[in-house]
């Protein structure tokens, strides 16, 4: 029996046309992957929680906070803030600056540590990190990886006049054992 004699096929044969097709396709598919890319993530993002004693997982305001601070005839104003959970529970603390609202002057600048009470209850200072005594303004202020840091501005002697601090410092304090504890930031230089 013969066999039919098939002509060969002309696609089994590469010649360099059928590279150069093979390499534009190539390179046509992955320069419209880059610029098909997927679009951003939207999966939802975990809301914060509520803790055992029904406190939100929110920073407490200021609004109402009865500060320790004898303003007399004033009133004391927050007058910079920043939020973090500075005592690792989960829940965030509001830090604050506050001094006296006072007509004439630079007031001394007081730093408050602010938590959120049980259920309901108003927010409350749970320590003093900066007392007014020192006589500081503090020109900075952040809560970063749980450590609160701040700039101050003081005074080496109590002969310097209030208008015009020489001392100007960073400190740094970490709830450690139960308490704040205050030291130098690293990197940090006083003049």
């Amino acid at each position: 029996m013969q066999h039919p004699v098939v002509p060969e096929l002309a696609h089994t044969h590469t010649r360099p046309i059928h590279w150069v097709a093979t390499a534009t396709a190539i390179a046509g598919v992955v320069a419209l992957s880059s610029v098909l890319q997927p679009g951003p993530a939207t999966a939802a993002q975990p809301t914060p929680t509520t803790k055992a004693d029904d406190r939100p997982a929110v920073a407490p305001s200021v609004a109402g906070v009865k500060f320790p601070l004898d303003c007399g005839p004033v009133k004391a104003l927050v007058v910079k803030q920043a939020a973090g959970d500075l005592d690792g529970d989960g829940r965030p603390e509001t830090v604050a600056v506050v001094h006296c609202d006072a007509p004439m002057g630079t007031p001394p600048d007081a730093v408050y540590v602010i938590t959120q009470g049980p259920k309901d209850s108003a927010p409350r200072v749970v320590a003093t990190l900066v007392t007014p005594k020192d006589r500081n303004t503090v020109t900075t202020l952040t809560v970063t990886d749980g450590a609160v840091r701040a700039t101050l501005l003081g005074y080496s002697t109590p002969d310097v006049p209030s208008c015009c601090p020489d001392v100007k410092s960073d400190a740094q304090w970490r709830w450690k054992s139960g308490a704040f504890v205050r030291s130098t930031p690293a990197g940090a230089r006083s003049v």
